[in-house]
């Protein structure tokens, strides 16, 4: 049982840093307009947090994606 615990925790940990490297790189801009000129500096300080929460910020691009293109 704790090895799939920490095996489930191992699979949202690395989907979550993939995503989060895609996200600070081409998302984030999407989602917050401001964001698209934030300096390296403040995109770094934000893989973590998206790391961590990235199946809800990969909804939150997913609509802003959809509105973008009017569908």
């Amino acid at each position: 049982m704790v090895d799939l615990v920490l095996w489930g925790l191992a699979s949202y940990g690395a989907a979550g840093t993939l995503f989060a490297v895609a996200f600070v790189w081409r998302g984030m801009g999407r989602i917050d307009p401001v964001a698209r000129h934030a300096p390296l500096t403040f995109r770094l300080l934000m893989i973590p947090g998206s790391a961590a929460l990235w199946p809800w910020l990969a909804a939150r691009w997913r609509r802003a994606l959809r509105v973008r293109r009017g569908t």
